[in-house]
């Protein structure tokens, strides 16, 4: 018999289910030609909600060291988000008064795509990065990093090495810890009196409107909430203070913490976004329960729109390689069936097979030989982006469709 999961952060049984998005493999183990021929493992892709915290949740079944310790990710290929890193840096290093005297540490700080405006502006800066090869980039472009997970040991180190941060940044990390609760708890100790710690993280109840279920995939442990962040930081002595809604990722939160008992003075934002939550439903777990049939429905009206599309003869090529597509591919089950390549800026995808459907990942040049009559933009939330820089599909009359939070052909 199957045990019932228990809350990463409160250990109350998870009975209610949210998302039940089948068996698929992590979204980030690209296949290269050798693995073809071999299995792929698949788990259980099945989020819950804890009727306690009401934070929503997977299972985790591998350890983080063997999903985060080499990674296929590098934020520095995406324009929107380097731009929306500096304009990130200028406006906090303004805000608290940074100068070349203060420290900032980034958690989970990737190819070092954020610090290296805060290092342009002479401000001393430490990155803190799990996976080895990603680390690599970041120093060889003059970012010091550290390779490991960030939790209360690491912190006690970092900040008996005298390490300590006028300002810690966390962007998209949150959501990828399958131990809260330990990295949380890292926060406050390598945190100076009055330092800062800001976190980002995609934003539930933008989700849940939006019927954003790719974004559910084994990597991102959970799925947050200001309502269950309150609480998670009270519990290890940190206060939000400030809260702002950004459009990345379909809809995010940065949030700003500090010391309980810290000076910062807390902004009428925190209370009218929690008020927002509670009237959305995000306290109700009844509200939870419609969400699974709304991703059903979305998973009907995309096979529609590309049975269609094929029957019609035409051409359909992928625009993107994120994890967020994998889940979207994986669960509605398009192979090179329907979708016959993906393209990615990035070198490190390219000549791999996403993993599940095995549709294999070009070089975006790549559209102008194969001229597919549309392009499914899998990181719909930089759909913009795409569509500016692959305007040139319009040449031959191709289209651009986004899949969520409806079948959009553009």
């Amino acid at each position: 018999m199957h045990q019932i999961p228990k809350c990463r952060f409160c250990a109350t049984p998870l009975t209610q289910s949210f998302a039940d998005l089948g068996s698929t493999p992590f979204s980030n183990s690209y296949l290269r030609a050798e693995d073809l021929e071999r299995m792929e493992p698949t788990y259980p892709l099945h989020a819950r909600v804890c009727g306690n915290c009401f934070l929503v949740q997977l299972e985790s079944f591998e350890s983080p060291q063997k999903i985060f310790s080499e990674y296929a990710y590098f934020s520095s290929y995406s324009d929107t988000w380097l731009k929306h890193a500096q304009a990130y840096a200028t406006k906090v290093t303004r805000r608290f008064g940074l100068n070349s005297g203060s420290r900032v540490v980034e958690i989970a700080s990737n190819d070092g795509y954020l610090l290296r405006w805060f290092k342009d502006l002479g401000i001393q800066v430490l990155g803190i990065e799990p996976a080895a090869n990603v680390a690599r980039v970041a120093e060889e472009n003059g970012i010091p990093s550290r390779v490991v997970f960030f939790g209360r040991e690491s912190a006690t180190r970092l900040a008996e090495a005298g390490e300590m941060a006028d300002l810690t940044a966390a962007n998209n990390v949150l959501a990828h810890v399958p131990d809260l609760n330990d990295f949380v708890a890292g926060f406050p100790i390598m945190l100076k009196p009055e330092g800062v710690s800001t976190f980002e993280f995609p934003h539930l109840l933008r989700l849940m409107e939006n019927r954003q279920f790719d974004t559910i995939y084994h990597e991102h442990f959970s799925y947050l909430s200001l309502t269950t962040v309150q609480k998670i930081f009270a519990n290890h002595g940190l206060r939000i203070f400030d809260v702002e809604e950004l459009s990345t990722h379909g809809g995010s939160l940065r949030v700003y913490a500090c010391h309980e008992k810290a000076a910062h003075v807390e902004t009428p934002a925190v209370s009218k976004l929690l008020e927002t939550e509670r009237v959305f439903g995000l306290r109700d777990l009844a509200r939870y329960a419609t969400f699974e049939e709304e991703v059903k429905s979305l998973k009907r009206d995309l096979l529609s729109f590309l049975i269609d599309a094929k029957r019609a003869g035409k051409r359909i090529a992928g625009y993107g390689a994120p994890a967020k597509g994998n889940t979207l591919l994986n669960y509605c089950g398009v192979r090179t069936d329907f979708i016959d390549f993906t393209v990615d800026r990035s070198p490190h995808k390219q000549g791999t097979w996403l993993p599940g459907t095995r549709i294999p990942v070009r070089e975006p040049d790549h559209l102008r030989v194969a001229k597919p009559d549309y392009l499914l933009i899998l990181p719909w939330n930089l759909r913009d982006e795409v569509m500016e820089q692959m305007a040139h599909i319009r040449e031959w009359g191709g289209r651009f469709v986004v899949p969520i939070p409806s079948v959009q052909v553009l």
